[in-house]
């Protein structure tokens, strides 16, 4: 019998750093991405800013997938295509 094997996607908690270095880190983490991979970002507060940031800057594409949308967390994945 086979167990099947599930992907660990690598979480980022940002809560309470400073803005700068949230971004900084977010992205460098985006920019180490292999193609098909992502991670999660847990943020406390709504990451919309950062999303369109993202779009200015990628040439290749992003994916963002929303899977939690506040108040108090919004969880985002995010993947490079």
């Amino acid at each position: 019998m086979t167990v099947p094997q599930f992907e660990t996607i690598p979480a980022i908690d940002v809560c309470g750093l400073p803005c700068a270095i949230r971004r900084a880190l977010v992205c460098e983490t985006f920019d180490a991405l292999l193609p098909g991979s992502s991670f999660e970002l847990v943020n406390d507060r709504d990451p919309s800013p950062l999303k369109a940031q993202f779009a200015l800057r990628s040439v290749a594409g992003f994916t963002w997938d929303t899977l939690e949308s506040g108040p108090l967390i919004w969880r985002v994945r995010v993947g490079r295509p």
